[in-house]
């Protein structure tokens, strides 16, 4: 497979062989990127992505981004608060937004005669919210009531106790939704500064996919922003801190056991640290060993401790590859009194994809597998937008989206192997484990 490089200073267009995406980039002089693909659809997508999540935050604003998400759709100098999603569907369309560690975005669907309509304001709502007083007062209870649910369910609990023993200072270990007392310490004036200072053009990648010419999505976009009142500064990013390195590999089995009198059975979670997107090239043999220890009835985890044994309700592996950091994540549901004899079996498979390379139907299974979920995955717009935004925000390319099934496809038996014994450790280790009371 070839792959022409991406120029980010200029326009270009990725070709890729043997795909059915071919996106159309474009970065305009104030460093904003625009990425565009004609789709015979009847639809469009806009997704604007930002590289601004929980990640860039201070342990004293914790939520801010996400806070800042909720706030963007409270009215712009042009919209009055509710005007945009009024608007939006009125025309038949949807809009969103998402915020996590590494990246925010916001999305719209709409019919094609409509999206030279509804991609302004789209872009209106994110460049200038004007974030009220007492909007931001009304929005800062709701924030911290969704905070308080989030404390009510058993699988969110779970999930933060495992993280903060996977990261030990990587802000990764900190909720996306922040702490309740970081948020009521939040004031308006504050998350303004934080918009302008993290809402800028080269933080943000515009991608619209859909039924409309690559070149008349692309001149809606750039109007769209050059129409903006300028709120949003177009010099380089202020006061941020220099990216953090990657945490070391744990030396050592570091338990956590928690109760929870609200769980019929219990949890075990193991994690391992990995790298992360910026070490693209080490996350692919991590995806297949992932796939390979759980993907399916046949994987080796759901064949022996699930169907054979029945040890296990579920589990699942999964390699969560963060922007600076990854965790090779594993997830079992259990009756307590199997906890140790499960993670004894576990290390064992962690030990043979040590010591033997695994089957060549193993591997050719995992690459049918990659190469359909990728098919099945980009047939819509939102689909391959929110695809090309994820990796042009999180990567800085987008190369890997739409690569992904040839690298699954190149990796070998030993390079996999390789991976295993260079990142999972069947004697050093997170584990976490949640009893019912």
């Amino acid at each position: 497979m070839k792959t022409v490089e991406l120029d980010l200073f200029s326009r270009s267009t990725i070709a890729v062989t043997n795909t059915l995406n071919c996106p159309t980039v474009r970065t305009l002089p104030n460093g904003l990127t625009i990425v565009a693909e004609q789709m015979p659809i009847e639809a469009v997508n806009l997704n604007i992505y930002l590289n601004v999540g929980s990640f860039v935050e201070t342990d004293g604003i914790n939520g801010m981004a996400h806070f800042l998400e909720h706030m963007v759709f409270k009215g712009t100098s042009r919209l009055a608060a509710g005007e945009f999603e009024r608007l939006v569907e009125a025309r038949g369309g949807v809009t969103n937004a998402a915020t996590s560690q590494d990246y925010t975005h916001y999305y719209i669907t709409t019919a094609p005669k409509d999206f030279a309509a509804l991609a302004p304001l789209q872009i209106d709502v994110v460049a200038n919210p004007r974030i009220p007083d007492d909007d931001f007062a009304r929005e800062k209870l709701v924030i911290l009531e969704e905070i308080r649910r989030s404390h009510d369910s058993s699988s969110r609990r779970i999930y933060q106790q495992a993280i903060e023993v996977a990261f030990a200072k990587l802000p990764y270990r900190r909720p996306v939704l922040g702490p309740e007392a970081a948020i009521e310490g939040i004031t308006a004036q504050q998350m303004r500064y934080f918009h302008a200072t993290n809402y800028q053009p080269t933080a943000m990648t515009a991608v619209a996919v859909g039924n409309l010419p690559v070149e008349e999505l692309i001149d809606i976009i750039s109007d769209g922003f050059a129409s903006q009142s300028g709120s949003i500064p177009t010099a380089e990013f202020v006061g941020r801190k220099a990216q953090p390195t990657p945490e070391p590999a744990f030396a050592r089995i570091v338990r956590k056991e928690h109760i929870d009198p609200s769980l019929q059975q219990a949890r075990l979670i193991m994690v391992w640290r990995v790298p992360g997107l910026t070490q693209l090239a080490e996350t692919y043999p991590l995806d297949i060993l992932a796939a390979i220890l759980s993907s399916g009835r046949t994987s080796r985890l759901v064949k022996e401790l699930r169907e054979e044994r029945q040890l296990v309700n579920n589990i699942s592996v999964s390699n969560m590859s963060n922007r600076i950091q990854g965790l090779f994540y594993l997830s079992a549901q259990l009756p307590s009194e199997h906890l140790a004899e499960v993670e004894q079996l576990i290390t064992q498979h962690i030990f043979q994809l040590q010591t033997t390379l695994v089957t060549d139907a193993e591997l050719s299974r995992i690459r049918r597998q990659v190469a359909n979920r990728y098919i099945f995955g980009t047939e819509t717009p939102s689909d391959r937008a929110d695809l090309y935004g994820y990796y042009r925000s999180v990567v800085g390319s987008l190369a890997p989206a739409l690569n992904y099934p040839q690298q699954i496809q190149a990796l070998d038996t030993p390079t996999i192997q390789l991976a295993a014994r260079h990142y999972l450790s069947p004697t050093a280790y997170g584990v976490i484990t949640v009893k019912p009371a």
